[in-house]
């Protein structure tokens, strides 16, 4: 099976699979894998402990309900596609194994008349030979290869895409289509409405089956038909598909954008955390934002006979287009946000309408393929964190760390407001790490954090630093981060 497949099944991530390979503790042949080597490499696996197992079980627990078969099962015509597809198979395995049987009974037979005519000793030992292991292979009674079965069901709930000519990976599950399952992955597909009209996310097929799952308005061409390309929002994988599709690569590949969305909930962010407020946004289904992790938006409040507008980073992943979230951090004393001030003052609540603009911003991850696997080190002091939680977000979804590191430097008193985020990440995976620090003000929090960063962090060299907070502390972090040799090329900043 592909490292991809076996990384869903084992329940970890491809980027581990890949160090077990390097280190010699994995065998893979042509970047696939056998169930007998992963067990080899997870001697302690038990499949009831493994993701893949709990979603079948819940599956079966909740007894087909609607929510579960929209979230994790396919459409009712896929799935029989699927299950045809797999009996197929199956028939073709019986009718090669029926022939296999068939040519080694025949060997059987005529070893027994050449020997009728002339007993031969070898010719002896080679029919009792032949009957031996024909009698074996029908008396055995070996155990059932659970990683195999567990992968034929997980081949039934989900197909397998690869996008050329990225590489990148990822799966399809429940009812949705190519383009959303991409999306959700981290996967920074080219698309505009996301509803079939515009077709910006059309994209070839190479390999593999489709089917229409939605209503577009949107034509393909003749010659796009015959070619092979097909709208990504409107259809989703019947089988393991090989997709030709068109990827960004930077912020110049997102184009600017102006959305009409409502505020879906504005609230404190945890008992302790009074001076920052979620702002929560809800774009309409037809009219998804692009952005990629760490930038932007230009937030608009109609306000009478003015507006108010302020530019904010996105605090949440782009796998969620429709779903933004803010950090909105209370003005300090002799700042002026007129914005921040109407939120604060409860002006402004759930279900009133906000203008987005933008995205703005290349405070970004790499995203063209082969810049992914070498170490992140994120420096955020109070506000800061909101892009850094959008990029770790991001770089979990599409693997594309080595590991991750997190130094957040608090000067207020709900500095860390979403400390127990950072520490269920640092809980649940392998390679990130998290540090709290505290500070007086922004230029002490700067020196701070690149002296726990020089102290912590050995081999620079092969890290890109992230920024994000006020002036003061990008300053103090970034000189005290070149002193200790880092390049400034491989230090990029937000300010906040």
């Amino acid at each position: 099976m592909t490292l991809s497949r076996a990384a869903h099944l084992i329940g970890t991530t491809r980027a581990a699979l890949q160090r077990k390979i390097r280190d010699g503790e994995l065998s893979s042949h042509d970047g696939m894998v056998s169930t007998d080597a992963l067990l080899v490499a997870y001697p302690d696996f038990k499949l009831e402990n493994s993701g893949a197992f709990e979603r079948v079980a819940k599956i079966k627990e909740e007894s087909f309900g609607r929510r579960v078969q929209e979230r994790m099962l396919p459409r009712a015509e896929i799935l029989a596609q699927r299950l045809f597809a797999q009996g197929q198979e199956l028939a073709d395995l019986r009718r090669h194994l029926r022939r296999y049987h068939d040519l080694v009974v025949g060997l059987q037979q005529h070893l027994d008349e050449l020997a009728a005519v002339g007993p031969v000793a070898d010719l002896a030992q080679l029919g009792e030979f032949v009957e031996q292991g024909l009698a074996a292979v029908l008396g055995s009674s070996e155990p059932t290869d659970q990683l195999a079965v567990m992968d034929d069901v997980l081949k039934i709930m989900s197909a397998h895409v690869t996008v050329r000519p990225s590489g990148r990976e990822f799966f399809v599950e429940g009812h949705d289509s190519l383009l959303k399952a991409g999306v959700r992955a981290g996967l920074m597909l080219n698309y505009g409405c996301g509803n079939g009209n515009c077709g910006l996310c059309k994209g070839r097929v190479i390999s593999g089956e489709t089917r229409q799952v939605q209503h577009c308005d949107y034509v393909l061409s003749e010659t796009e038909k015959q070619q092979g390309y097909t709208l990504l929002c409107a259809h989703t994988a019947v089988s393991d598909v090989v997709l030709e599709a068109l990827e960004a690569e930077g912020p110049a590949d997102i184009p600017e954008q102006r959305i009409v969305a409502k505020i879906k909930s504005l609230a404190p962010i945890g008992a302790q955390a009074a001076d920052t407020l979620l702002l929560q946004v809800q774009t309409p289904r037809s009219n998804r934002l692009r952005f990629l992790a760490g930038q932007s938006l230009t937030l608009g409040l109609a306000g009478g006979q003015e507006d108010f507008s302020a530019t904010y980073p996105v605090a949440s992943c782009p796998c969620d287009d429709r779903n933004l979230q803010f950090h909105i951090c209370r003005p300090a004393a002799g700042d002026t946000d007129s914005f921040a001030d109407r939120l604060f003052s409860g002006a402004v609540g759930a279900g009133e309408t906000i203008s987005l603009w933008g995205p703005w911003g290349d405070f970004v991850l790499p995203q063209t393929p082969g810049t992914s696997g070498r170490r992140l080190l994120f420096l955020a002091c109070d506000g800061g964190f909101a892009p850094v939680k959008s990029m770790i977000e991001h770089a979990t979804a599409v693997e594309a760390a080595e590991s991750l590191v997190l130094y957040w430097v608090g000067t207020r008193p709900d500095g860390h407001y979403l400390a127990n985020q950072c520490r269920a990440w640092a809980d649940a995976l392998d390679d990130f790490r998290y540090a709290a620090l505290s500070a007086a003000d922004a230029l002490s929090a700067g020196r701070a954090a690149a002296a726990a960063v020089r102290a912590d962090v050995a081999g620079l060299d092969d890290c890109d630093l992230y920024l994000a907070g006020p002036q003061a502390f990008i300053d103090a972090a970034r000189e005290g981060l070149t002193e200790a040799g880092v390049a400034p090329e491989r230090i990029a900043t937000s300010l906040s």
